[in-house]
């Protein structure tokens, strides 16, 4: 059975390198608005940043570096998921609908949780370099 009854997005594309560049410059423009736009995201950024510097600085091992730094990333992927599900929603109805919510609610649980996993994470391996 074929899938060719399926609508199909006019900026979609299907060829090789021209694909993979365009969607390199979309991913830029994601992140240029998600510094525009998003305070969280911003803020969270503010954070990642000297936390990825400390990170490569102190004396650990390869992979508490890669969990460190991993965490950190994982905050801002989750929130930049986080916003795109509130800009689908807003998109759909600015009108307060409790389905609406469960998403944004929803949404926001995921970064507090990946926030929660990153605290978690540093404090494991970082207090005991401090309590030494």
């Amino acid at each position: 059975m074929s899938d060719d009854s399926q609508p199909l997005s006019e900026f979609k594309s299907k060829s090789g390198l021209k694909r993979v560049l365009s969607a390199f410059f979309y991913s830029i423009d994601g992140l240029r608005t998600a510094w525009r736009y998003e305070h969280a995201f911003r803020q969270e950024l503010v954070i990642a940043v000297p936390g990825v510097i400390v990170a490569l600085l102190i004396p650990i091992t390869a992979l508490e570096r890669v969990i460190l730094i991993g965490v950190l990333l994982l905050v801002l992927i989750v929130e930049l998921l986080n916003s795109a599900i509130e800009a689908a929603v807003d998109r759909v109805s600015l009108e307060r609908n409790p389905l609406s919510k469960n998403a944004k609610d929803l949404g926001s649980a995921a970064v507090m949780l990946s926030m929660l996993m990153a605290a978690v994470a540093w404090m494991l391996i970082v207090l005991p370099l401090i309590w030494k």
